[in-house]
């Protein structure tokens, strides 16, 4: 019951923040007061709107907002995103694009579940959509999920994946970014010994935590640094009254990101300071660069605890994939089985969660591929975000994903062994 507690009492802090900003904001907004004009008024104003508007959006699911898709036949094709397949702990959304036929390319973009909702990569599906028929896993927030619903940990997570290939079927392409990478390459080495015709055409791997012991950075310290059950007790609180969740074990989305703003609480606190200044000074806008970014970062989803602790556990404690011994309900995933599907994986050389050489690893581990079918590419100067959402993406990396999924786009079975577009990490 003291972890409900706890929950509630961060519901709490959070929603008098609120409050007190809109209140601040009410107050300070009064017609009475301009008949004695005073910048302090002003400047409590801002404060209020910015506060009120920072501790509302933590609990808000941000709208995926993708405009509309100019066509070649000059007119505008609205976007929709509909649910494909639906389960308790995520969904499989289709970007659907109204009066255009489904493009060839047809990808899966499967999005972390580390703290933020899929809409995370809301940039990287913009860039996809004219060029691609998109999907994306679409997870839900574990305090909105009822106790009956069950556990979800990282076998879950890998039989949810299993289940999104099967039902997109063999001509798919997927892209994972950053924590689902290894957990797509598990799913698809269970596919190559359970369903060898339900594997995707090519899989692309961005900045993920194959071997979290090849290149050590913060987080890999941190999880070597405590116990599972100091892990467990500082981390694991249970959903308040509040929401569907009550009594569901969960690593909370506010303690997340408590976390995240202290890495760089200066930046965060000189962000904030100057925001509420170009309120008062009237320069801020609904959709100016500080709103567009931290509507964003600052909605934070809670995860199930076993799944939190079994990524840590298994992941980054054990290395179960780097070691090629994950086992899904009791069996081993031979990743060595993959033969046929085309991999890439995708690094930042600036990257500071998933350091360069984490991710290439999986390579070593497909003994199973021939090397014409393996691929990777280092990005100079790019950082963890920017290999998958920024202008590196755009740019650079982009362009060599969607050349490899064209090159590997036939029947692997049928296909003459083209070598594969090389870019070999340092």
């Amino acid at each position: 019951m003291r972890y409900m507690a706890s929950y509630d009492l961060m519901e709490t802090v959070r929603n008098t923040n609120q409050w007190l900003g809109a209140s601040a904001l009410a107050m300070a907004s009064y017609p009475a007061f301009s008949m004695f004009p005073n910048p302090g008024l002003n400047w409590m104003a801002a404060w209020g709107e910015v506060t009120e508007r920072t501790f509302s959006r933590i609990v808000v699911k941000p709208d995926w907002n993708i405009p509309a898709l100019p066509g070649t036949d000059g007119q505008d094709h609205v976007v929709s995103a509909e649910i494909s397949l639906s389960r308790d702990f995520g969904d499989l959304l289709h970007f659907k694009i109204s009066g255009r036929p489904a493009p060839a390319r047809k990808v899966l973009l499967v999005a972390p579940m580390s703290g933020h909702y899929a809409t995370l990569l809301r940039s990287t599906v913009i860039s996809l959509l004219p060029d691609c028929d998109v999907y994306i896993t679409d997870w839900h927030n574990a305090r909105d999920i009822p106790v009956s619903a069950g556990k979800f940990d990282v076998e879950d997570y890998t039989l949810y994946l299993v289940d999104f290939m099967k039902h997109l079927g063999p001509d798919t392409h997927v892209i994972a970014v950053c924590q689902p990478a290894p957990l797509a390459l598990a799913a698809t080495a269970y596919l190559a010994e359970e369903a060898p015709d339900a594997q995707p055409r090519s899989l692309t791997l961005i900045g993920g935590p194959i071997d979290p012991g090849a290149a050590p950075t913060e987080v890999t310290d941190f999880g070597h640094s405590v116990t599972m059950g100091q892990l467990e007790h500082m981390m694991i609180q249970r959903v308040g009254f509040k929401y569907a969740g009550v009594g569901r074990k969960v690593y909370p989305g506010l303690l997340q990101l408590s976390s995240f703003i202290s890495m760089n609480s200066e930046t965060h606190f000189k962000a904030f300071s100057d925001q509420i200044s170009r309120v008062a000074k009237g320069e801020a806008h609904e959709h100016d660069k500080h709103n567009k970014f931290y509507d964003e970062y600052l909605a934070v989803m809670d995860m199930t605890a076993e799944f939190y602790l079994s990524t840590v556990n298994r992941i980054f404690q054990n290395h179960e994939i780097a070691s090629n011994s994950f086992t899904v309900n009791g069996r081993k995933v031979d990743i060595g089985k993959i033969t046929t599907v085309a991999v890439k994986t995708v690094e930042g050389s600036k990257d500071d969660i998933s350091a360069p050489g984490q991710c290439v690893a999986a390579l070593e581990l497909l003994t199973g591929l021939p090397d014409s079918k393996k691929a990777s590419h280092l990005e100079e100067g790019a950082g963890h975000y920017g290999i998958f959402a920024g202008g590196s993406w755009r740019n650079n990396i982009r362009p060599l994903v969607l050349n490899f999924i064209d090159e590997n786009s036939g029947d692997p079975q049928t296909k003459d062994k083209k070598p594969a577009n090389k870019n070999k990490a340092a």
